[in-house]
């Protein structure tokens, strides 16, 4: 089985790819939280955001990770 290590990139021919453009629920909340993940439990800091997937699922994102990534529609 191989192992890939968080942030040394193997040198493979990947594609590129973009996400579709999936609505999905969130609210920011402004306290510490936890939430149960299909990982286990997630910490969620002031600020963070509290989603919820496609499937229901709920997880949380980071209020910086949110920012740069996420655009909120009506």
């Amino acid at each position: 089985m191989r192992r890939f290590k968080q942030f040394e990139i193997p040198n493979l021919e990947f594609s590129k790819a973009t996400k579709k453009p999936i609505p999905i629920r969130c609210i920011q909340i402004d306290e510490a939280f936890e939430v149960e993940t299909m990982e286990g439990i997630m910490q969620g800091k002031k600020g963070d955001w509290l989603m919820v997937g496609i499937d229901g699922e709920m997880y949380v994102c980071d209020a910086d990770i949110f920012n740069r990534t996420y655009n909120l529609i009506e």
